[in-house]
């Protein structure tokens, strides 16, 4: 087995510079601004931004196809229920909870008021993240790589393929949540700091656009502000890229003066996520399957592809210790995967608030990876029977084979946390007649109530009388609605005159009959039952 030129691309980046006796800072400029030069000699920027539009446009239709057939679940809920209320209402609510979602709420409350909230309308935004996140991978990896070459811009395509399919993005572009936002900001954070430091000697317009890049993203997602620290570790790592750590430690400074308020509100507001503490999160299957490859057949494809990438990248390094260090992908890419990740899990330990949707603004870099290793398998000459082209086009069809089934999953009715409001609002609206009262189960943690069925599909229970209701969701201190207990709602006179009462249930291990009791010592006796998936539907009569 040999190492030969690779097909999809030339290696990491850059060449070694010739020993300069001159150390003035013009002569120094210069030195840097060839340096600069030969990280991507002969690149074609319309080439390659044609390529990485095509591949933005396809990773966004793979990511909303589709997407309209799960049901909403709670993180979604409280999305949509958040972006459909008023604007003074949103904004009061952002003071009391919900604060570091408060930018991507913003943005889909000027979206739902043009496109509606239907299941589709409110996650097309974040499908179109991902296509920008994979236009924006496409392009990095262009740049980075050296796309001046055919095979070079077919490595950029390759990376963006991957990164459209990568099963976290697929969820995450299907789901009305901010993380795939966080992912393409993420993305574009990297492609701002690679084009600053390919013009050589600092730029304070790049590093203000950085500035500008890091805060929106931090905005949409607190821990995008992790990725200043991994920018740094790349900047540290090499001589002349130190010439621009002042400009960096400027930028992300204010940064964080921008987002000081949202740390602020954030932290008071962190009592939301305390129950994250009861769970066993971070666990080997969370953060090496959930957090951005879904199942273990990916899992073991990607992390194969990934450690050949990471080992013969440091094996170079290894084998030339005194050549001049490189701006290379691989380089840029552990440092956005491992980095950010390394840091989540230690503050895990402490304060124990992870789950594997956090790891989404760093898919792209593991999607990046997977193709590096792709690419290294075309470099390596097996045997005369089995080419190293053969090789990594059977890595390429493993990949997509083992997304495949993951894709489909996500795209079942049941795929959003076994949520089955669809189940819910098709069968209340079959079976139900105007004047019937509903009653929902309020037993369970409020991102679990399938009273949250009726608030996203409310023309799907119109003509019923809300007994229970307290105080709708548009009015609420919080971001659901509130209510009455069955009790305290008869004893308001809520059930006078009623004869039929839908009481929908949510179901754990076993059938839940949370309200049947009280509905029978009001007098009324269940005539039917329906078990859908996650819920039971009762119908009680007089």
């Amino acid at each position: 087995m040999s190492v030969s030129p690779e097909r999809f691309g030339p290696g990491p980046v850059g060449a070694a510079e010739a020993p300069v006796a001159d150390r003035t800072p013009a002569a120094t400029a210069a030195r840097v601004r060839v340096a600069a030069s030969h990280e991507a000699p002969g690149v074609d920027p319309l080439r390659l931004g044609r390529a990485a539009a095509i591949v933005g446009v396809f990773a966004a239709l793979v990511s909303m196809t589709g997407s309209w057939i799960p049901s909403l679940w709670g993180d979604e809920a409280a999305s949509v229920l958040s972006a459909t209320r008023p604007l003074d209402g949103l904004l009061s609510m952002l003071t009391r909870i919900d604060a570091v979602h408060g930018a991507y709420y913003l943005g889909l409350h000027e979206w739902v008021r043009l496109f509606g909230a239907s299941p589709f309308a409110v996650r097309l935004p974040s499908a179109l993240a991902v296509g920008v996140c994979a236009a924006a991978v496409t392009w990095l990896c262009g740049r980075l790589s050296g796309a001046g070459r055919p095979a070079s811009i077919r490595f950029a395509v390759l990376a963006g393929a991957i990164t459209a399919v990568l099963p976290r993005l697929t969820y995450a572009g299907e789901e009305a949540r901010g993380y795939a936002f966080a992912a393409a900001l993420a993305t574009l954070l990297w492609v701002v700091v690679v084009e600053t430091l390919r013009r050589g000697m600092p730029s304070r317009r790049g590093w203000a656009v950085y500035a500008v890049v890091l805060a929106v993203g931090v905005y949409v997602f607190l821990y995008v502000a992790l990725l200043a620290v991994a920018v740094g570790v790349v900047l540290a790592t090499d001589r002349d890229r130190r010439r621009h750590l002042r400009h960096w430690a400027v930028a992300s400074g204010a940064a964080a003066l921008a987002v000081a308020p949202l740390v602020v509100l954030g932290q008071l507001q962190r009592h939301q996520i305390a129950f994250l503490a009861h769970r066993d999160t971070a666990r080997l299957d969370t953060v090496l399957v959930k957090m951005w490859f879904g199942a273990w057949p990916f899992a073991v494809v990607a992390w194969v592809l990934i450690g050949l990438a990471a080992a013969l990248w440091l094996r170079g390094l290894v084998r030339r210790p005194h050549a001049a260090p490189r701006l290379d992908l691989e380089t840029v890419a552990l440092a956005w995967l491992v980095i950010p990740t390394g840091v989540l899990l230690l503050a895990n330990a402490v304060i124990a608030d992870y789950t594997p949707r956090y790891g989404t603004f760093a898919a792209p870099a593991a999607a990046i990876l997977m193709a590096l290793g792709v690419r290294r398998l075309d470099g390596i000459h097996f045997s005369k029977r089995m080419p190293g082209t053969l090789v990594a086009g059977i890595a390429l069809v493993a990949v997509l084979v083992a997304a495949a089934p993951v894709y489909v999953g996500q795209r079942t009715e049941h795929a959003k946390n076994q949520s089955d409001w669809n189940d819910i609002a098709a069968t209340v609206q079959h079976a139900a007649r105007e004047g019937d009262a509903i009653v929902f189960d309020a037993s369970v943690r409020p991102s679990r109530r399938p009273r949250l069925a009726l608030d996203t599909r409310p023309a799907a229970f119109a003509g019923l009388n809300d007994v229970l209701l307290k105080t709708p969701y548009t009015e609420s201190a919080t971001w659901h609605a509130t209510t009455y207990g069955i009790p305290e709602a008869a004893a308001r006179g809520r059930f006078l005159g009623v004869t039929r009462v839908w009481l929908v249930e949510y179901e754990n291990d076993a059938p839940d009959t949370w309200g049947v009791a009280d509905l029978e010592a009001l007098g009324f006796r269940v005539a039917e039952h329906i078990d859908l998936h996650r819920s039971d539907v009762y119908l009680l009569t007089r």
